[in-house]
């Protein structure tokens, strides 16, 4: 526990000042932090970090997470997801030269994961763009929905949310974590608005912590599938990026769909 609170003191220290600074600080934290999950995912799969497959996906990720204002020495024409399909295009011809030893199926695991782990990351920029308020409630939702979640479970969790998944989830304290972000996320906005109504607020905050708890549930899923306790172990007491940052990669992307960032 003491360790566990320690990272998490230096995580804070580290990141906040960041998400306050933002610009290219912050935008180097997020592609950072995209990279990081990338190669989490490619540990988990016994790749190495060196081979030609794992490098080739992380271009693909770097393609997905710089943002489009920095790529003006390419023509004008040129987007992200063009930069994107290109290495994506590698992969699948990288199944040629290595006589399938590198198969489709392993290439589209990495495409897959490639998208998992930098999509959300670009949305955090992007979330950061529109505001810092925004960031933040964003992260209250998150936080406010996992600790929701912990304390209302141990307290009067009866029924398990899945069992096969993640066995210690239930289903009060899924609800129980629904109703303190709606409390805490929404009261926030109270004091920082979101340029959308209160009612719609809460029930943008509803959506979204319950599509965190789906990005935790998802996360928890990838490692029980390859048979790890944590994503990686860059912080100690917690796990990797994925474990801190499953339930925001659902998050942003789904904010940004429904017009939020």
């Amino acid at each position: 526990m003491k360790q566990r609170v320690i990272t998490a003191v230096v995580a804070l220290i580290v990141f906040v000042p960041l998400v306050w600074i933002g610009g290219v600080a912050f935008d180097i934290l997020a592609i950072l932090l995209g990279l990081v999950a990338l190669s989490e995912i490619l540990i988990m799969r016994k790749k190495l970090l060196v081979s030609p497959e794992a490098v080739i996906s992380m271009l693909a990720a770097l393609a997905v997470l710089i943002p489009q204002n920095w790529l003006t020495f390419l023509p004008s024409d040129t987007t992200q997801f063009t930069i994107f399909y290109f290495f994506v295009l590698m992969l699948l011809t990288y199944t040629v030269f290595t006589k399938n030893r590198f198969s489709f199926d392993d290439a589209g695991m990495l495409i897959l994961g490639t998208i998992y782990a930098s999509v959300g990351f670009h949305y955090l920029m992007q979330a950061r763009t529109v505001g810092i308020s925004t960031v933040f409630y964003l992260l209250l939702i998150v936080w406010s929905t996992d600790s929701g979640a912990y304390m209302v479970g141990r307290k009067l969790g009866k029924n398990k949310l899945a069992p096969h998944i993640s066995p210690n989830k239930t289903w009060e304290g899924s609800v129980g974590g629904v109703i303190i972000a709606m409390v805490i996320a929404g009261g926030f906005t109270l004091l920082y608005p979101q340029g959308v109504s209160f009612l719609s607020i809460l029930l943008i905050t509803l959506v979204l912590s319950i599509v965190g708890q789906v990005g935790d549930l998802v996360e928890s899923a990838l490692k029980r599938f390859y048979g790890v306790k944590d994503s990686g172990r860059i912080l100690p007491g917690h796990g990797g990026i994925l474990d801190r940052f499953d339930s925001l990669l659902f998050v942003l992307p789904v904010a940004h769909f429904i017009g939020l960032i």
